[in-house]
């Protein structure tokens, strides 16, 4: 009768060489469905996002109108050193004149007209893009925006 016998070593080397393989299969399976979406070449023009102005409004049960007015999309999502155009359409009011905050960026949004504004961040951070118009709750805001910078 023959036995088979493995010596430590070679049970060893084994046992790693099938663990590797498992983790590389594993990496592989989980990047296989990954894609660049954007990838900014040099040279190449800014990407674009648009934006929005809005109001929603409604009745309370007592009669009174309540309305607010928002940024659309609320936040936006950009890369540091990034350079984007981010340009925003006048739908609702008649206008609002905006900044953003911790910046020298300043522009006002005319009902409609589109209004363009060129960004790049060299800090991480976020950073709200505010009306000055609807500030707050009592002027029909607060009316902000955020600008996610990664």
């Amino acid at each position: 009768m023959q036995f088979l016998t493995i010596r430590k070593g070679t049970a060893i080397f084994f046992l790693v060489a099938v663990i590797g393989i498992v983790l590389a299969a594993g990496w592989w399976l989980l990047k296989a469905g990954e894609t660049v979406v954007f990838n900014e070449t040099a040279g190449s023009p800014p990407r674009e996002i648009h934006m929005v102005t809005g109001e929603f409004m409604a009745t309370l049960p007592n009669g009174k109108k309540i309305e607010a007015y928002r940024w659309d999309p609320g936040t936006i999502f950009m890369e540091k050193g990034e350079k984007v155009r981010l340009i925003i359409y006048g739908v609702n009011g008649k206008e609002h004149p905006f900044s953003i905050e911790n910046t020298s960026i300043k522009g006002t949004v005319k009902k409609g007209e589109e209004t363009a504004v060129d960004l790049s961040f060299d800090k991480e951070g976020t950073y709200r893009l505010i009306c000055h118009v609807h500030p707050d709750k009592e002027h029909h805001g607060p009316m902000i925006a955020y600008i996610v910078v990664d």
